[in-house]
């Protein structure tokens, strides 16, 4: 509920950005949302799970699907709820509804009328235009901690939505839980070995992750020759690759004709993995390829990788290497930078 200080923080009961109508009849919103399958359709199905079907709200990319033939392929049927603008039509071939930005109390009715239990939010989002969004009933109710969400910084955010669905009785379960075979696996997973002066990228890469980490900066960062070409901030790994494309043989114009450098992802030191497990897919691969850099190296059991078989396909077409690696105490990893290999993953 809103406090009465919000409330009378807005004369007339009027809260900018809020569809008036909407908070009085919350109900009548499902009819501003294309048609879609009807939870009637999965009733019968999820009755075999006792939490009956997993909910997934879903954006973009590919992990929504992969997460949904996982939760399948374990004889749990699934529900999904396309945030509009990011998920894509490939959700239309499950049950489903859509919701718009805003829409809390029409994201948690659809959840109940679903039965679902379990909810697990998977996919590339971009931050919303708050001028553009609309809040329904079931986000007034919530005005305090929806309006975190929105304006927080991301460990903030992610540990606000978590508490959010806790409240409304939903347990939220990570991607990584429900489609473990996603994780990357420790080793090399395509493309040449990586050479010392690659593993001592590395290892610098993920001691700058690790310290910078607990400050909510980057899953990500590039090194090569030593030099911290960049380090992944709002605009994400593709943005940072793109970025360091021209960095990398900073000093030494030879390198242009040479794959130098590398590209580290990995959770941050109490990173909320639930709902934002780094992710790497073909997409990453070819623009590492086109940074010139030698490869990528990411948690292993901490990433997930989406479409598996096209990433080994294009690492192994452009000649770069990615190699699933166990996360080293920042205590460990002086060795490596020395030259020596006993922490490599074979």
């Amino acid at each position: 509920m809103v406090s009465d200080t919000d409330a009378r923080s807005h004369p007339g009961g009027d809260v900018p950005g809020i569809d008036q109508a909407a908070t009085e009849r919350e109900g009548s919103e499902q009819a501003e949302v294309p048609a879609v399958a009807t939870t009637a359709s999965i009733e019968t199905n999820s009755s075999a799970h006792p939490r009956g079907p997993l909910g997934i709200i879903a954006g973009g990319g590919a992990m929504p699907r992969l997460v949904a033939e996982a939760a399948r392929a374990d004889g749990r049927e699934v529900f999904f709820v396309g945030i509009k603008g990011e998920a894509g039509e490939e959700i239309t071939r499950y049950p489903h509804d859509w919701m718009a930005w805003g829409q809390v109390g029409r994201l948690f009715s659809l959840l109940k009328d679903a039965g679902c239990r379990d909810v697990t939010i998977i996919g590339t989002v971009k931050r919303p235009d708050l001028r553009q969004v609309r809040l329904d009933l079931g986000a007034v109710r919530s005005l305090p901690i929806v309006l975190s969400i929105l304006t927080g910084g991301d460990d903030a955010i992610l540990t606000t939505i978590v508490g959010l669905f806790e409240r409304h009785g939903l347990t939220v379960r990570g991607a990584h839980q429900v489609a473990p075979g996603l994780l990357a696996p420790e080793g090399l997973l395509a493309g040449p070995a990586p050479d010392a002066r690659a593993l001592a990228d590395i290892a610098k890469a993920q001691d700058v992750i690790s310290v910078l980490g607990p400050h909510d900066v980057g899953q990500a960062a590039v090194v090569a020759r030593q030099y911290v070409l960049g380090v992944e901030a709002a605009e994400g790994t593709d943005e940072l690759l793109r970025r360091c494309g021209d960095l990398r043989q900073w000093g030494n114009s030879w390198l242009q004709r040479k794959r130098v450098g590398v590209l580290v992802k990995m959770p941050k030191p109490g990173q909320e993995l639930r709902i934002d497990m780094p992710t790497i897919g073909p997409q990453t691969v070819r623009l590492v390829a086109d940074a010139g850099l030698a490869g990528l190296a990411v948690a292993a059991n901490g990433v997930l990788i989406a479409e598996r078989d096209e990433v080994v396909r294009s690492a192994e077409a452009a000649g770069v290497f990615v190699l699933g690696r166990a996360i080293v105490p920042r205590s460990d990893t002086q060795g490596e930078r020395d030259g020596h290999e006993d922490g490599v993953a074979k």
